[in-house]
């Protein structure tokens, strides 16, 4: 091989190995939360900005810094704003590890939820795994919001949503693909998790404000509908096979207070046209364990405190649902999946009209009750 070609090669090969566009990362910004407001005809962005130098490698913060700080932009469009937010950025900003949006309630009342997702999903950088949610407080104290025992912010409530619903089901997480797969479906209303802000911890030093799950928002293709929230909401998570854990607390015969963890839940929808209605028969069927006892109880006292509790609570979730027009158990589409000849005949807009009689029979039953512990006895008897 001659000197010029050796040359040659050795330059090709310089070339090659370079990395001329790659970014450093010490020297970029790294997304976790977006917040999303709009107030005055204006959109306003709260981006959760995250150290990684701070939470990498453990599970828990190694120095005092802040995880987080929050900016703040304004804009006529939610594109305006996020480019204003970058006027006042030092570095370049990193969106694929945006974790979660929460928007706020003026938002969603306004019709300008849909702008929100079309960003997220359409920019090359973030992905549709983003967890989704509701807010009634300023969305500025949700991104607020720090771990309690100051835990890496990327495993909080709002980051990592999946842990918790495994121990207590109330509400069912939801990501953007989930979200647009439910606008797409005829006659489906997407449940949004609702989440406010509540000091109900403490350190020795101060009240700690957390996220808090209290119901959700429901949206369709056409707009917002409103929120099920609080005790009424409870009834949802009896309504779903994706329910992992969740709690019935009932008095029992003896006037005594007990409660019972569910650990499995199994719904079937059977729709019923008859006489130019349409009625629907639920049966739930749900595996149950002691937790507290209080005072005498037996197995069948048991089984039927926790039928008629969990039939009061899905009613209690439906008869509210319905002064909204919100097909909160997704009847519509258990029509339309299982006889959509009726479902095209009797559906306006999509949706079945739904009344207080429209759940013709709603049958509970406990497939298994159990203690863990054996015994279902009272540890220490009152005198």
């Amino acid at each position: 091989m001659n000197q010029t070609k050796l040359i040659f090669l050795m330059l090709i090969t310089t070339i090659l190995t370079g990395c001329w566009d790659a970014n450093e990362p010490e020297r970029m910004l790294y997304i976790n939360g977006i917040g999303a407001d709009y107030k005055d005809g204006q959109y306003e962005v709260y981006a959760q900005i995250i150290s990684f130098t701070n939470i990498a490698k453990s599970d828990q913060p190694t120095t005092d810094q802040p995880q987080a700080e929050i900016g703040h932009a304004k804009g006529k469009t939610l594109d305006e704003a996020i480019h204003e937010l970058y006027h006042s950025v030092d570095q370049s900003i990193l969106w694929g590890n945006l974790n979660y949006v929460v928007v706020s309630e003026e938002l969603m009342k306004n019709g300008k939820f849909s702008p929100v997702v079309d960003m997220f999903t359409r920019f090359r950088q973030t992905r549709y795994r983003i967890w989704t949610y509701v807010t009634k407080d300023p969305v500025k104290d949700v991104l607020l919001v720090k771990p309690v025992l100051n835990k890496a912010i990327t495993l909080s409530k709002l980051s990592d949503p999946k842990n918790s619903y495994n121990q207590e089901s109330f509400v069912e997480p939801l990501n953007f693909r989930e979200l647009i797969i439910g606008l797409d479906e005829p006659s489906y209303e997407v449940m949004i998790p609702l989440i406010t802000v509540e000091e109900n911890w403490e350190s020795m030093n101060e009240s700690i404000k957390a996220p808090v799950l209290s119901g959700v928002g429901v949206v369709t293709p056409k707009g917002f509908k409103g929120f099920i929230s609080g005790e009424k909401a409870r009834g949802i998570q009896w309504m779903t096979n994706e329910t992992k854990k969740g709690e019935v607390t009932f008095e029992s015969d003896g006037g005594d207070y007990v409660t019972m963890t569910i650990n499995k839940v199994n719904v079937k929808v059977e729709p019923i046209v008859e006489k130019g209605e349409v009625k629907f028969d639920i049966d739930v069927r749900l595996d149950a364990a002691v937790s507290t006892v209080e005072g005498k109880v037996t197995y069948d006292s048991l089984a039927k405190g926790i039928k008629k509790e969990v039939e009061k609570e899905i009613m209690d979730t439906y008869e509210e649902a319905i002064k909204k027009d919100i097909d909160i158990y997704h009847l519509s589409e258990q029509l339309y999946r299982k006889n959509v000849k009726a479902w095209k005949k009797y559906h306006k807009d999509g949706q079945v009209e739904l009344t207080e009689d429209s759940i013709r029979k709603l049958t509970v039953h406990i497939e298994k009750l159990e203690s863990d512990r054996k015994s279902i006895k009272q540890t220490i008897k009152r005198r």
